[in-house]
This record gives structure tokens, sequence and C-alpha cells, in this order.
């Protein structure tokens, strides 16, 4: 089946590093174990996971993956009895699947992980890790969609206050989930597909269901044809299998801190920054109690909740450890360690900021004896639908023209269209004032140098007033233009809306109810893997 859309590939932006990163450039090789486009450099992975995973390990970190499809839960299988190995990705229990970078982040692992089977010639599955630890609910309870006459709405789920610091595994979504369900349908295109989307969403978002929940049943309709394997940080093996990794980095907890800044600051010494912050006498390490998930932190000889102060003796801690792991997770340093020791993982698909946190933890994996996987960067993808394409042809314009303002943009686009006699009369009035000031100063010289700085001031002020005539014009032609300045903007809002690319900002599901199932077919097939040879730099990972 066809869709009426154009799906754009694009390069995924960030900070220089990213940029360096993607260009294959040797800035960024000291902090990464090889370049994502190197075969050889996933080799080197597997072997190394090789040597870390035996049968019963593979066996056991099975217990937490939650398969999509029945073909999924085979490939699952494949893996454990065939050594195989996992494309990891993972993202926030955002609302009603978060923004559209969740979904590519997806369909890339998808990808990554076929085109590795096919060229490692064993097993490689698809792994999506829902962050069902974090707790900061002001970044999951809300998405941006586009109604049908191209406005943006925030749905936002009203009556559950952020209160305590609960973790997206234990809060529930609450009565106020029905209401953004419903808001969310009256935003919805009425389509074919529209009843059975809404049917998907209402299904998984119920008050008594919790954020984690939820989310883990969308994603799971959302990649069933893709037979993508799911698993939730605080499921109960994954907390048994890393409950040595967290018990180490309580023990080498300065070692730990004094690696990771070092590094840290080697990577701002290169030239980049830091994605994350490295706290002074603090454990990568949280916990959570009835007040909330914290943050260890060290005081005296013991341990405290940064917010509630609670204390414990280094042994008291270690004892709660043992006795509920579960109680017990990792910071955003030393998650990506938690989930290579538990999963035979040979990859991660990254975004920007993630790609760019990477480059700090190097150090951090060595230390827990385990080496960073290879970090693959998510297809960057834009949606631009037939509507915003008749535009874009319309004026001329491509994907980036519109990461300026829209005003902006009119602007520039109404000046290209000034009458011929307008811009040439505007062009001899500015060579004109030009002229004539000159001049004028040049005879004033010998009467007094002091009256340079008035004949200057006033012929910046002449071009400043010839400068407010042009925007007069170009405002009237705006007038006459009205319709043609509207589609500017609704093609904006469609492509960057608040000023940022369409993938973070907009969800998902409006589109599916648009498009339907091809969408995402769609969207996987656009997705390209690409694996050849790095540049002579990339030699591994600098840990001092």
């Amino acid at each position: 089946m066809t869709i009426n859309l154009t799906i754009e590939v694009g390069r995924l932006r960030g900070s220089r590093l990213v940029d360096d990163y993607l260009d294959n450039a040797p800035g960024p090789a000291p902090f990464f174990p090889g370049s994502p486009w190197d075969l050889e450099a996933y080799r080197r992975k597997a072997r190394e996971v090789d040597g870390r995973f035996d049968a019963a390990r593979r066996r056991a970190m099975a217990a937490a993956v939650h398969p999509t499809s029945a073909a999924a839960a085979e490939h699952l299988e494949r893996v454990v009895a065939e050594d195989g190995l996992f494309v990891t990705t993972g993202q926030q229990a955002g609302l009603f699947g978060g923004p559209l970078y969740t979904v590519y982040k997806a369909l890339t692992a998808v990808a990554l992980a076929r085109a590795l089977e096919r060229e490692l010639g064993r097993p490689v599955a698809p792994l999506f890790w829902i962050a069902s630890e974090d707790h900061d609910w002001a970044e999951v309870n809300h998405v941006r969609v586009l109604d049908p006459a191209n406005a943006l709405h925030t749905i936002t789920v009203e009556g559950a206050e952020a209160g305590a610091a609960v973790s997206m595994q234990h809060r529930r979504l609450g009565a106020g989930i029905d209401a953004a369900v419903e808001h969310l349908a009256r935003l919805m295109p009425k389509t074919e597909f529209s009843e059975a989307v809404l049917e998907r969403v209402r299904a998984a978002y119920a008050p008594d269901r919790t954020v984690a929940a939820a989310f883990r049943e969308l994603i799971t309709w959302l990649f069933e044809p893709f037979d993508l394997l799911i698993v939730e940080a605080g499921h109960a093996a994954i907390k048994e299998l890393g409950r040595g990794i967290l018990e180490r980095e309580l023990q080498h907890w300065r070692e730990h801190e004094s690696l990771v800044r070092e590094q840290t600051e080697r990577v701002i010494a290169a030239g980049y920054h830091a994605q994350v912050a490295v706290l002074a006498d603090s454990a990568n390490v949280f916990l959570e109690t009835d007040a909330g998930r914290e943050r260890l932190v060290r005081e005296g000889d013991g341990w405290a909740l940064k917010h509630s102060g609670r204390r414990f003796t280094d042994e008291e801690l270690r004892a709660l450890l043992d006795a509920e792991p579960g109680r017990f997770s990792p910071n955003v340093l030393l998650r990506p360690v938690v989930e290579s020791a538990v999963f035979p993982t040979i990859a991660y698909v990254a975004g920007p900021g993630e790609l760019s946190y990477y480059a700090q933890v190097g150090c951090l994996f060595r230390a827990h004896g385990i080496e960073m996987p290879i970090v693959y960067p998510r297809a960057s993808i834009t949606l631009v639908e037939a509507k915003v394409k008749k535009v874009l042809d319309r004026f001329g314009l491509g994907l980036d023209d519109f990461r300026r303002p829209p005003h902006e943009l009119a602007a520039e686009l109404l000046r290209e269209e000034l009458p011929d006699g307008v811009v040439a009369a505007l062009r001899r009035l500015r060579a004109d004032l030009g002229e004539g000031y000159a001049s004028l100063l040049e005879a004033c010289r010998a009467i007094d140098p002091t009256l340079k700085g008035p004949i200057q001031s006033a012929r910046n002020a002449a071009y400043v007033q010839l400068e407010e005539i042009e925007k007069k014009v170009v405002q009237h032609l705006k007038k006459q233009n009205a319709i043609g300045v509207e589609q500017l903007e609704k093609a904006a809002v469609n492509l960057f809306p608040l000023g940022q690319p369409q993938e973070r900002v907009l969800n998902v599901v409006p589109y599916l109810a648009r498009y339907g199932p091809a969408l995402l077919e769609a969207v996987a097939g656009a997705i390209r893997v690409e694996l050849g040879t790095p540049a002579p730099a990339w030699n591994g990972v600098l840990c001092g």
C-alpha cells in the first residue's frame, strides 16, 4: 500500500561532537570503541560479548524480555541458543508514545540488527529499553499534536501532580488520562484508520495503568510487525543480573567519579561539551523509597538521600541492596553499563544527546570489566505531507529553509517578489545616499574635522529610514499575498513546530490515524544502514 507522503531522511543534528562523529572525523575517536560504519568494530565488540555471556546468563536475561510477536519470540530464543546479540535502544515512557523520534530510534535498531545479522552470520535482534525507572513526570505527562487545520496543541494529563519523584513503573496515570485521550480523539483526523488507532490508545492508557505499562502496551502494538523485543528497566530479572554493577558502583564510587570526571575533562579539552554534569560526592545510583526516587550522596563515612536526608551506613546500604535490589537503579551515566552487563549488547542506537554522554562513560564501562557498545546514530526523519509538499514546491523551498522563523522566511521571499522598478529605485537611492554623504564629508573636512560624526550619523539615519520604507513595502505585499504567507506558516508548524525539528515535537498517533499501518512500513523502508571502512584514527576508547 502506498501513502501520499514524502519521507525525508536527513542528517542527525546536534553538537559539534555529533557532527564530527557522523563525519567520521578523528576528534571523537578517542572516546568511542570504534566507528559506527566499521564492520570490524562490531566484530571486536561481538568477541568481547562472547567472553562474558555463557548459556546460563543468556537464559536468565531472556526472562526480562517481552517479544512483540511470535516471530520476535523465536528470534529471542535463537539469541539465547545460538550465541546471539542485541542492538539496543531506549526511551522514556512518553505519553502516547512520546515524540516521533522514539519511533525512529526503534526502527533504526530494527534496520541495524538486520544488517548485522546478515554481515555477522549470527542472530542479532533489536531490543527496546523502556526507561521505566525515570521519575521526571513533567517530561512525560504531555504530548504535542497538530489538528487537521494545522494548529499545534499540547495535551497534558491533568490532575496527577508531580509530588514525590515516583518512577514511571509505579506512577499511575490516574483519572486525568481519560480527558487526555478524549482531547487527542477530538484533534485526530477522521479517516478509515482513526477508530482502530484510538481503540488501541484507549486500551493502553487507562487510569489504573502505570505510565510505563501503558507505554509498553502501545509500542508493543506499534512494533509488532517489526518483531521488536522490549524490556522494562525495573524488571526483577534485570535487577538481579545488574545487582553486581550497582554493588561495585557503591563500593568504588570515588574512583569511578574520578574516572568519569577525567574523561569528561578530556572531552572538553578536545573542543566538545559535557552532556551530563559530574556531581561531586555522589554515586551513580538512585534509591526509591516512599518519598520517591532519590540520588545517593556521600556524607562523612556513610550515605544520605539527597532530598529526604535519610542516612545509611555502607553496611546498611549493602544489606538493603541484597534484600531489595528492585529499589535501586542507575543514573544516566551508569544505565548503559547495566544494560550491557545484563544483555549481550553489540550496539546502541542513540540520539544526539545520548551520543554525547556516551563519550563520557567509556572508562566507567571498563571499570566494570565491560567494553562500550558501538554507538550508532538514529535516523533523522521528517514527514512531509502532500499539502506541505505543495507549498515547498510553489516557493522553491527545502526543509532547511524552515529552520528560520516563518516571518523571516516570508519577508525574504516577498522581497524577491518586489517589482523591478521598486528594487531598482531602492538600489539607486542607497547608492545616491552613499555617494552624496561621502561627497559632503570630503567637502566639510577642510572646514572642521569634527563634522565627520554628525554627517555619519545623518547618513546612518537615512539608511535606517530607507530600510523602514522597504519594510512597509514588504508589509503591503504581505497583505496582498496573505494566502501565501499563511501557507508558509502552516508548512513551518508542520516541519519545525516551536522552531524545533518535527521529530522532536510531534507525536506519531495522528499520523497513524491519517495513513494507517503503511506509515511505519514506509518509514522503515526509508532507513538505510551502510557499513564500511572507518578512518584510520578510530582506534578505541581513551581512559588516560
